[in-house]
């Protein structure tokens, strides 16, 4: 099985194409690719970890959900229970969603996602690749990239967040929430502070003017 993350395919060497290889479906390789610019190199490659993960956040998160699904329950148990018209029981469904979704959902598709997504480093820019269900790409020049952030875990894993963060943002776990965008990020990825040292020094040679 090739190794998760983006690579050079065979035999093209030199013409820059690059692509993205799923971490659970390398079959499907083939679905994003690239090319690299005249000079541009890839550096590193990777994957955040895989399966369903627990952060920080979820210690807010997890008993506030239950709340949430557990008074639309009893709304919607209380409304049938007692022959309320039917605009009441329509009225609840959509907070039993929601329940279900911020209670159990979101840590499938934070997963999913996740099982999606492949992080690149060149001399050049950030590139990540990552969606639930089709990946998209996003690339970060390192010319004008500002802020830089590495939260580590005691393991040596972590994230690295690049651009300014907001406390709330910690509160979508993982996910894009209405008006809480998520900053890009290497997240949950081996090595963190390695991969973190790597970017500063490609930083430092691409803010360095052309012989």
């Amino acid at each position: 099985m090739p190794t998760p993350g983006f690579r050079v395919p065979p035999g093209c060497a030199e013409s820059g194409l690059v692509e993205f290889v799923r971490p659970l479906i390398p079959s499907m390789s083939s679905t994003v690719r690239f090319e690299l610019a005249k000079g541009e190199r890839l550096l590193w490659s990777g994957v955040p970890r895989q399966g369903v993960l627990f952060r920080p956040s979820d210690a807010l998160m997890i008993p506030f959900s239950l709340l949430w699904a557990g008074f639309a329950v009893f709304w919607e148990l209380s409304v049938i229970r007692d022959g309320a018209p039917f605009f009441f029981a329509l009225w609840g469904i959509p907070f039993i969603l929601v329940g279900a979704y911020i209670t159990v959902g979101r840590f499938f598709g934070d997963a999913r996602r996740r099982s999606n997504t492949a992080y690149g480093l060149t001399n050049e820019r950030i590139i990540i690749s990552s969606g639930i269900f089709r990946p998209a790409l996003k690339s970060l020049t390192l010319r004008t990239l500002s802020d830089l952030t590495l939260n580590q875990r005691s393991d040596g894993s972590g994230t690295i967040t690049f651009g300014p963060t907001s406390p709330f943002t910690a509160l979508n776990g993982g996910l894009d929430w209405p008006g809480m965008p998520r900053p890009p990020a290497f997240e949950f990825i081996p090595n963190a502070k390695q991969v973190y040292d790597m970017i500063r020094e490609a930083q430092r040679e691409a803010s360095q003017p052309a012989a």
